[in-house]
Order: C-alpha cells, then structure tokens, then sequence
C-alpha cells in the first residue's frame, strides 16, 4: 500500500452498503447514505505517551469496523476512496 499511517491513525475502505430493498427496488447510488462500515487496510504503529512508549492499537489489518458517517480524512489512492481515521474513532469491531 502506498499509505502508512502515523501513531494511532488506520486506513479504512469503506464497504458498500445494500443498494437493493427487501422488496426488490433498486436505490440510485446519488439516494443512498455513506456507509458507516469498512475494513482496516493498514495499521499505525501506536500511540505515543508523554514519556516516549508506544501503545500498541487494538486493530489490526482485514478487521471490519464501524465508526461515525463523517469520521475521518478521505483520500483519493489510485482510484480509490480511503479513510485516516484515529483510533478513538471507531466505535467497534464487527465480529
């Protein structure tokens, strides 16, 4: 990957929500919400405390999270749309 995230920062693609109702109808991608679900393409070393330890982070690559819609920096790699997000962001890990 050409990103690497800094102390407690991940990389997260997010993952497509269902675009399809129980009923069949098909939601126009311009109707739909962003997603608030992706997977951890990388991972940051830690975070730094005040006298120089890193504290590893809980997350680690290919985990699936959830964190808030508007969490986050997106970047544009190759294509693709990316997340930075802290840590502290995500709210949980989809198991």
């Amino acid at each position: 990957m050409a990103l690497r995230p800094l102390n407690d920062r991940v990389i997260v693609k997010r993952l497509d929500n269902e675009r399809t109702t129980a009923s069949g109808i098909v939601i126009p991608e311009s109707a739909t919400e962003k997603p608030d679900q992706g997977e951890i393409l990388a991972v940051g070393p830690g975070k730094k405390t005040e006298d120089g330890k890193i504290l590893p982070l809980d997350l680690k690559v290919g985990d699936k999270v959830l964190f808030g819609k508007y969490s986050g920096q997106a970047v544009k790699i190759d294509g693709d749309e990316l997340l930075v997000i802290r840590e502290e962001e995500i709210f949980a890990v989809i198991e």
